[in-house]
């Protein structure tokens, strides 16, 4: 029966000869393959880039794209790891490598493609935590990128390049991931601080021990402090007077300080006069 259609095609070409040739030559481009279908049957393999001859009636073809085809996969809302609702949405690059079986063994190739990577994309945010998320997109993105290519192999897809565009989160969370980098900050802000202090007060230790090691030096110090304030410019100037230079005289007056005050001796006049004045009182 089969061959009794197809002589019939021919013969219905070569009567209608030559109108139908414009119907029966087809031509694809260099970017294309055509699969030709004869009575529902697969008639060879791939045909192109150029003009190949089909049939009427009977043959039917179907053109398949080798391009690289870019699409973005629609935002997917869902649960990290850790439970934090997150936005993601990511571009896929893909091409046919096989348009046999791009045709043969998948209805629609494209739609197949673009669920699959949705639901790639999710199940993969959903092994992950919000941190792995953030700093670790190409990891992610190469993941994914395995992950579909082992499964639209067999559609003769090859999956070439998962990019990760963006990474959305609540504006709760931000509020609150903005607070705790901002306490972790002013936590390390503070640590410095105190080591700086440690070191300064370290410093100042050891610079002590060397001015107290040489009387002249701190003479020397004070004359530095002086002319630093004097190169200001400054109408006053508060200069702090070394106790070393009074050390001289304060060994010198400091007995006569600490003998006892002598007791005061009043006369017997003076006394009566006293007792005259207040008789209740007693005069010690």
């Amino acid at each position: 029966m089969e061959l009794i259609v197809i002589t019939l095609s021919v013969l219905f070409f070569i009567l209608t000869c030559p109108i139908s040739v414009f119907f029966c030559l087809k031509i694809v481009a260099e970017y294309e393959r055509a699969i030709i279908f004869r009575l529902g049957r697969l008639c060879g393999g791939p045909r192109g880039p150029g003009m190949f001859f089909v049939l009427p009636c009977i043959d039917q073809y179907r053109k398949v794209d080798l391009r690289t085809v870019t699409f973005n996969v629609p935002q997917q809302e869902m649960l990290t790891k850790d439970s934090v609702t997150v936005t993601v949405d990511a571009v896929v690059y893909y091409r046919i490598h096989d348009p046999l079986y791009a045709i043969v063994r998948v209805e629609d190739y494209s739609t197949s493609t673009r669920l699959l990577a949705a639901t790639t994309l999710r199940n993969i945010v959903g092994t992950r935590n919000l941190t792995e998320l953030l700093t670790e997109r190409e990891t992610l993105a190469h993941n994914m990128q395995l992950t579909l290519d082992e499964a639209t192999e067999p559609w003769g897809v090859m999956v070439e390049r998962v990019e990760i565009k963006d990474v959305s989160l609540p504006a709760s969370m931000q509020r609150a991931m903005a607070a705790e980098a901002e306490a972790s900050r002013d936590a390390r802000a503070k640590v410095i601080a105190a080591e700086g202090e440690k070191k300064s007060a370290t410093a100042l230790k050891e610079a002590s021990d060397v001015i107290s090691s040489s009387p002249s030096a701190l003479q020397l110090r004070y004359l530095q402090t002086l002319s630093s304030i004097s190169a200001e410019k400054n109408s006053t100037i508060v200069f702090p007077l070394p106790m070393e230079l009074l050390t001289p005289y304060l060994a010198k007056y400091m007995p006569m300080a600490s003998l006892p005050p002598k007791p005061l001796q009043l006369s017997s006049d003076l006394l009566n006069e006293q007792h005259a004045t207040y008789p209740q009182q007693t005069i010690l």
